[in-house]
């Protein structure tokens, strides 16, 4: 049976056929450092090998190949603080499709630079806020908009993670994963709640980056006056009600963690595990540690690793700033 906010499986089936030979089909790895720190199996579903570096394309891809030729043909646009416009100015260049992508003046240079590298034009404004308003005004004047999280095509085709993890591992019955705008999180809950509904997701946020959590406190949808986080691509400033029902209803929960404790699980997922990912990713260990006392035997646990693309001068400013 299909709940509120849930995408249908066949969306999400749909969507793999649509992608499979557009997107590289991650690895999923049992860590034996974090099994041996868990008391139970441990795998890491490494996306941020995903191409441009995380899970973003997926959806991309899903979203613009369903696109009209007249729809290809005005354009389109995006908002994003990092990896959804690099999916999509990447997407744009391999479907012959203009990109233009609204950013933040904050956003780091190394994803500036990849974005315009896959060939979009970017357009920096003062904030997250006021790069969706221009994304709206240019959607309003012609292009399509290709929204970071709140269209069930994109999230469909993030939901094909979940799939493949299933594929790999039907024993997986817990599966953490982070939440920007809850686009990710919805594909992937649809997608496992629709195959295995004794799974259990939970989503993961930092502090500064909670837009979700708060709004499920809230009982309705809050809207954050800043992005104090260090986990930029978790950056919505608002989820949307599409994204928001999807977790009430079918995510067992939405744990918040600090900026620290994030680095710290950085650099050991660095250190012991040989994968550098982002804040956005490493969040979703320092959340599944708090309930390491809560597992079984027979559990299997699954971290979404969702996004790698970190530039050196950030990585060494957070260890000098949080003493890691």
């Amino acid at each position: 049976m299909y709940h509120v906010g849930m995408i249908p499986l066949p969306l999400i089936a749909q969507a793999r056929l649509r992608i499979r030979d557009r997107v590289h089909r991650t690895p999923l790895v049992r860590s034996h450092a974090l099994s041996e720190r868990f008391g139970v199996p441990v795998w890491l579903k490494l996306e941020f090998l995903q191409k441009t570096g995380s899970f973003k394309p997926r959806g991309a891809f899903n979203k613009m190949l369903s696109l009209s030729p007249s729809d290809r043909a005005r354009g389109v646009v995006a908002v994003s603080g990092g990896n959804h416009a690099q999916a999509v100015a990447f997407v744009g260049t391999q479907l012959g499709i203009a990109t233009t992508v609204c950013m933040p003046e904050t956003t780091p240079r190394n994803y500036l630079d990849a974005t315009r590298g896959y060939g979009a034009e970017v357009v920096l404004l003062p904030d997250i806020r006021s790069a969706f308003a221009e994304a709206e005004r240019r959607r309003d004047a012609g292009r399509v908009m290709v929204h970071p999280f709140d269209d069930p095509l994109l999230a469909a085709g993030q939901g094909t993670i979940g799939l493949e993890i299933l594929n790999d591992l039907p024993e997986a019955s817990h599966i953490y994963v982070s939440i920007g705008g809850g686009g990710l999180i919805a594909g992937i809950a649809s997608a496992v709640k629709a195959v295995k509904p004794e799974a259990t997701v939970v989503g993961v946020e930092t502090h500064g980056a909670d837009a979700m959590a708060k709004s499920l406190a809230a009982g309705e949808l809050v809207e954050l006056p800043a992005i104090t986080s260090i986990a930029r691509t978790l950056g919505a400033p608002k989820v949307s009600r599409f994204t928001f029902d999807a977790v009430k209803e079918l995510v067992s929960g939405v744990e918040v963690v600090d900026d620290a404790t994030t680095v710290a699980e950085l650099v050991f997922l660095l250190e012991r595990c040989k994968y550098l990912v982002e804040p956005s990713a490493a969040c979703v260990l320092a959340a599944a540690l708090r309930h390491r006392d809560r597992f079984k035997a027979g559990d299997q646990v699954v971290l979404l690793l969702c996004g790698g693309n970190v530039a050196l001068d950030d990585l060494c400013g957070w260890r000098q700033r949080f003493g890691q």
